[in-house]
């Protein structure tokens, strides 16, 4: 029974690292493709990917909730805006990670949001 619990505990810890890799990617080839972002390099990535994760896990619900009859309004197109917000916060917050203005930042959610599907895709086809 352990080993299964190992097994399983070691194929999560494989997929969790993949996944993490694949979100510092998604980062990199954001930030070549949109002027106004930028990553200087792929430690920041990875230090960028794992803050991103965790605001869009802290605070992105709360202002989902508190903007939700916006989010109504306008069919749920709120949504990228809010997303904007969450990527120019940890712009702000992390060194070596900018994002320049809501352009960059509206504009890198949504590549940003393309390109970690693709990816996120390989790592589950690899899972």
């Amino acid at each position: 029974m352990s080993y299964l619990l190992l097994l399983l505990t070691r194929r999560f810890m494989l997929y969790f690292l993949l996944t993490w890799i694949a979100a510092a990617i998604s980062l990199l080839i954001t930030a070549y493709v949109v002027p106004g972002f930028t990553v200087n390099s792929f430690t920041t990535a990875l230090i960028a990917a794992a803050i991103l994760g965790l605001v869009n896990a802290l605070v992105r619900p709360i202002l989902i909730i508190l903007t939700l009859p916006f989010t109504l309004l306008t069919f749920g197109l709120f949504l990228f805006v809010i997303n904007a917000l969450m990527l120019w916060l940890v712009g702000f917050i992390t060194p070596g990670f900018v994002v320049t203005g809501f352009l960059p930042a509206l504009l890198g959610s949504i590549v940003l949001t393309l390109v970690a599907t693709v990816l996120g895709q390989l790592v589950t086809n690899v899972r």
